[in-house]
């Protein structure tokens, strides 16, 4: 199954809603939390996302649109 690591980092209007369960759900991918820290101003999650390669990128494209900022990782999670 092909992964893929990314940043998001959600505005504080989207902190509190079922963002990640939602695009899970909608676009049929596996989320692996890998970091997350969340205020009440602003909430950042480093995910490993897998899935098929189609699903990943609808999910990413869905995750910006709704206003989420995603970012690519490089490098520093542990394996």
């Amino acid at each position: 199954m092909p992964k893929k690591m990314v940043h998001l980092v959600f505005p504080q209007e989207l902190i509190k809603k079922p963002v990640i369960y939602t695009v899970a759900k909608k676009y049929n991918i596996v989320p692996n939390i890998r970091r997350a820290k969340i205020t009440e101003a602003i909430g950042e999650v480093t995910l490993e996302l897998g899935g098929e390669k189609e699903n990943l990128e609808k999910a990413i494209k869905y995750l910006e649109k709704t206003g989420i900022k995603v970012e690519p990782v490089l490098g520093d999670i542990v394996e």
